[in-house]
């Protein structure tokens, strides 16, 4: 029997949406979007974040003016209680790709552990 490993994939992407992890995120996405103060400033985070990320893969050091800024827009995050709970909701949804990555590597490290 043949094993299509992309319609188990596609599957598996239908049923992430039905998990409570990957609705609760959808809500608290949503209720970011609403209000326009938090939606810009996880905007402006994530662009930094981005950026950030982006320097230090092409082994670029970062400036003290920029860590400077990500420090200071963590600070202003810590004070919406918006984006801390979709950050929270985003954790979730992390440990549920790392739990469902572990499963499906689980034939590869038993391969090398023989």
């Amino acid at each position: 029997m043949a094993v299509n490993i992309y319609d188990t994939a596609n599957q598996m992407e239908q049923e992430i949406r039905q998990t409570s992890e990957y609705k609760s995120l959808q809500e608290a996405f949503a209720e970011v979007r609403k209000d326009e103060h938090a939606s810009a400033l996880y905007s402006k985070f994530q662009d930094v974040q981005s950026n950030l990320q982006q320097k230090q893969m092409n082994g670029e050091e970062l400036t003290e003016e920029e860590i400077k800024n990500v420090h200071e827009i963590a600070d202003q995050i810590e004070k919406i209680d918006l984006i801390k709970d979709l950050m929270d909701k985003e954790r979730n949804m992390n440990q549920l790709f790392s739990d469902v990555s572990q499963i499906i590597v689980k034939p590869i490290q038993e391969l090398y552990k023989n």
